[in-house]
């Protein structure tokens, strides 16, 4: 096992994952985080079977557990109709199934129980303001080049640094994200201020025609989450930008009167335009390989964003630690277990968002037809894929 320290570009919850994880077999890690301050910005993320399983690995399972709120369905809800569609139960024989709850958790929260378990590693260096820019590489190390100028060397980096990645134009060189068009709204509310009648223990989708809004409780029930989404052909990404109200009601003036009206109810909206890329396989150059969004940015449809970094940190501990340390064979395995896997949900993601999100007419009617059909035993069968996954190749 070298004695460099290895370097993982990024500190949001995929790059302090993985440092968690290397941390815990043994690997000296420093942590390359562009920001000022660690942190995590957004609100309420959603919170699968397998992303336990990830939270058990990296030793951090009460922790996480002790953050999120646990919801009894997800419910789907057709908005031009007002009425429910589907909802599948998270209660105990879903737990049984998957090994594990489903949950929804702040991403502040969460970012937050990977930080303190990272800062109480005395194998885990962080740094902030501290960007990579690029990297060289020869048979012994990394070394990465920082927006100072100065030179970081280290016996591998993982380029845990979001869609925009430096670490993947270096290692695929494909360009900027595709554009979805679709424009995501974001506001945290006080649950006194949600529609009584709205404020259910469930994470609610209202779908409609090239719409939806999603809202679920977090913090202990002191907050819901609200996140809206329509279809504006945005031309470029733009991230975290403040709007005002009537920007936010203007794509959901055709859906009915109870789900618009949770909108009114919206403050401090900030916007986000979605963005992702087509699966591609080369996430290693050498001793360099990429995790998270950097390999596999995904849209929002599946809710397994900071899930799949979580397993890709599972499975990156794993890798190097039976591999010795050898990254020449550990790297290609863990790119090789992942690949499938991740571009399958960076695919399924696209295909929900159109044919669950925001079918219109006889597809949004086949839609209600075929998912109001189905039990809870046929939607776990489902799903199973998807929450019996560990990061390790293997189900639950």
């Amino acid at each position: 096992m070298s004695d460099k320290a290895i370097l993982i570009a990024g500190g949001g919850i995929g790059g302090l994952a993985a440092a968690l994880g290397l941390a815990r077999k043994g690997f000296r890690v420093a942590v390359l985080e562009r920001a000022a301050e660690l942190g995590e910005i957004g609100a309420g993320i959603q919170i699968g079977p397998n992303a336990f399983h990830a939270f058990d690995y990296l030793g951090i399972g009460d922790e996480a557990r002790a953050k999120a709120v646990y919801i009894d369905h997800l419910v789907l809800m057709d908005a031009l109709k007002d009425e429910r569609i589907c909802a599948i139960p998270l209660d105990e024989p879903f737990r049984q199934r998957f090994r594990n709850p489903y949950a929804v958790v702040h991403r502040a929260d969460l970012h937050g129980v990977l930080l303190e378990a990272c800062r109480a590693s005395p194998l885990i260096e962080l740094r902030t303001s501290a960007a990579v820019e690029r990297y060289d590489q020869d048979g012994s190390g990394v070394t990465a080049t920082l927006g100072s100028g100065e030179r970081v060397t280290g016996a591998a980096l993982i380029g845990a640094d979001g869609l925009w990645s430096n670490i993947r134009r270096q290692v695929i060189g494909d360009g900027s994200p595709r554009v979805s068009g679709h424009t995501t709204y974001r506001s945290v509310i006080p649950t006194e201020r949600m529609p009584e009648d709205l404020r259910w223990n469930a994470a609610t989708l209202w779908a409609g025609p090239k719409c939806h809004i999603v809202h679920y409780p977090l913090k202990g029930w002191q907050v819901f989450n609200l996140v809206v989404t329509y279809h504006n052909d945005a031309p470029e990404p733009v991230a975290g930008q403040p709007v005002d109200k009537a920007e936010v009601a203007r794509g959901f003036g055709h859906i009915a009167e109870r789900p618009r009206r949770i909108i009114e109810h919206g403050e401090n909206w900030k916007l986000w335009v979605l963005c992702d890329r087509d699966p591609n396989q080369k996430w290693i150059d050498g001793r360099v390989a990429l995790l998270g969004d950097a390999a596999h940015p995904m849209l929002q449809y599946m809710a397994q964003g900071a899930c799949m970094a979580m397993e890709d940190a599972v499975c990156l501990a794993d890798k190097l630690d039976k591999a010795g340390g050898d990254f020449a064979r550990a790297l290609p395995a863990y790119a090789l277990e992942r690949f499938i896997r991740t571009g399958r949900v960076q695919l399924y993601s696209r295909l929900m968002g159109d044919y669950i999100y925001h079918p219109d007419a006889g597809t949004a009617a086949l839609r209600n037809a075929a998912l109001g059909a189905m039990s809870p035993s046929d939607f776990y069968d489902r799903l199973q894929w998807l929450y019996g996954g560990t990061g390790l190749g293997a189900t639950a």
